[in-house]
């Protein structure tokens, strides 16, 4: 794993002080798992929907002269082939997205560094997220991009975000709204699978990328159970879970 620059460091939520509340239903099964730390899942995520309306990227089209929405697509598309060819996390691959869609939000960039955003974004995260990164070599023969390029364009995501990397993705909300979907059933697969699917997508939907996280995770579990005909569509224990109603999570 490269040196440049120094590893980087997690922040966890804040937590409050007191007895912990009991778990809900959808976390009964994680119970006796210490890690799955079910009594605070509910603070955890509640904490999360909060911290998701913060450094957000906008709709940076319009100030960007040199890409577009297509471009952006390719780019996507092919961090998501890259993302399987080095076997990330799910964890890499969104904040991998978040953090190239927030710099080119902050930072005017032309055609030629789209790219190399891209490459540089997974650098970063890997580093965060992995426990095995790719090396740089490895990124600069899929990309193209000389080591000191990739290693310039690093420092100036790090320093144009200020270092804060610790943001709540579509994934995180996913993992969350799912296991409020299936309660836990293992036949459940394929509808996890599909939802994985649609959240997928909407990575490379450019109009998606200043929706809220939770909504495209939300969204993304509907259009599963859309697809395979699930009864109902849209649950009690979903909406508890999700904050969205039914109609809210259409709209995606």
């Amino acid at each position: 794993m490269p040196s440049d620059p120094t590893p980087l460091h997690r922040h966890s939520p804040p937590m409050t002080v007191g007895a912990p509340p009991s778990p809900s239903l959808s976390d009964l099964l994680d119970v006796n798992n210490e890690l799955a730390v079910v009594e605070y899942t509910e603070e955890i995520y509640t904490f999360y929907k909060i911290a998701q309306h913060e450094r957000r990227p906008c709709d940076y089209l319009e100030d960007q002269v040199e890409i577009d929405a297509n471009m952006r697509a390719v780019l996507v598309d092919r961090i998501l082939d890259a993302h399987d060819r080095f076997k990330l996390t799910p964890d890499t691959l969104y904040l991998t997205i978040y953090i190239m869609d927030l710099y080119i939000s902050l930072q005017p960039i032309l055609q030629w560094e789209l790219q190399l955003v891209g490459v540089s974004a997974m650098l970063i995260v890997c580093k965060y997220e992995e426990t095995w990164a790719p090396e740089v070599s490895e990124l600069i023969f899929i990309s193209g991009y000389p080591r000191e390029q990739i290693l310039s364009m690093e420092k100036a995501i790090l320093n144009r975000l200020e270092w804060n990397l610790t943001v709540p993705t579509v994934y995180k909300f996913l993992l969350r709204f799912l296991k409020a979907a299936t309660l836990g059933n293992k036949a459940e697969k394929e509808m996890e699978n599909m939802a994985f699917f649609f959240a997928e997508l909407a990575l490379l939907q450019y109009d998606l990328v200043t929706r809220m996280p939770s909504l495209v995770a939300a969204s993304a579990v509907y259009a599963a159970r859309l697809t395979l005909n699930k009864a109902p569509l849209w649950t009690e224990t979903l909406k508890h879970h999700t904050g969205f109603r039914e109609s809210e999570a259409e709209l995606m």
